[in-house]
């Protein structure tokens, strides 16, 4: 299994020379010679193809992790975390689409690192929702732009300008901003030094309970495959269009599509356009067949 694969470990951040000496040491893989080993253990399980796919792969892993130094967390966990996006990009990976595995890749290293992020950079979960979690980090990299980092609250001129380019309410912005100004406080501090009640004993337990969280997964996990297949019948310029402009945290332009492409701005609109309809059709379909069927 891609899953329990033996990768070299980083133990702590003054291994960091040797474990990037240490992933240098597996060798590149050619475009025809990672198509084949990818075929392999597609198609036949092999493990051996797997591993040499995922630790050809490590230095990727390694370079995307660095880029998320900034909140605190250990280098060594980040790139763990990195690591298990990697197996589970190299699960997923289907050679005969026409992308190379670091182009699929990087977006599961990514994930799997934010994800960790979010739930151990606060006891509070910060980011819950796609802008909320473009928020959480763009904003730090943006106030450094504006050499605002150590301002406290915001002028509003910054807010505003903030909100616009990351597209969300400029209250988010206010708000996220002093979240994580403020640090985290316990629950068990007592209301009053001379009080032997704590904060806890005053919260009302509002999450649902377990059959609501279980059918909430469930719900999101059939979308998730929903727009997957829905995303199989679009070609390779649909699908990647559709990608950068609609599913990216920072959405490309019209203009850098159409360079890519050698076609007009206009012409990158309207794939978008007819790629997007035409993933709501199959998902609409798919969902109504599925209702039939059940």
């Amino acid at each position: 299994m891609v899953s329990v694969l033996n990768l070299p470990v980083m133990s702590n951040e003054s291994n960091l020379a040797r474990y990037l000496r240490e992933i240098r040491k597996f060798p590149m893989l050619e475009p025809g010679e990672e198509f084949m080993l990818a075929k392999s253990w597609r198609e036949d399980g092999d493990t051996e193809a797997a591993h040499r796919l995922v630790t050809s792969h490590l230095r990727l892993v390694a370079k995307i992790a660095m880029g998320y130094r900034g909140y605190g967390l250990p280098l060594s966990e980040l790139i763990a975390e990195g690591n298990v996006g990697m197996m589970q990009a190299v699960k997923r990976f289907d050679p005969d689409r026409g992308f190379r595995l670091a182009t699929y890749a990087m977006w599961w290293i990514r994930a799997a690192i934010q994800e960790y992020i979010l739930h151990s950079w606060s006891l509070v979960k910060i980011g819950t929702t796609a802008a909320q979690k473009k928020l959480f980090f763009n904003l730090r990299k943006l106030k450094g732009q504006m050499q605002a980092i150590d301002d406290g609250d915001m002028s509003d001129e910054r807010v505003r300008s903030i909100a616009e380019k990351l597209d969300v309410p400029e209250i988010d912005v206010i708000n996220m901003n002093r979240r994580l100004a403020s640090p985290d406080h316990s629950l068990n501090a007592p209301l009053r030094a001379e009080s032997d009640g704590e904060w806890q004993d005053w919260l009302v337990d509002e999450t649902d309970n377990q059959e609501v969280r279980f059918a909430e997964r469930e719900e999101l996990g059939k979308r998730r495959e929903l727009l997957r297949r829905a995303m199989e019948h679009l070609n390779d310029r649909e699908r990647h269009i559709l990608i950068e402009r609609r599913l990216r945290d920072v959405p490309a332009t019209l203009d850098d599509l159409s360079r890519e492409y050698g076609i007009s701005r206009e012409r990158v609109r309207q794939i978008e356009v007819r790629a997007f309809e035409k993933v709501q059709k199959s998902i609409k379909n798919a969902a109504i067949e599925e209702r039939l069927i059940g």
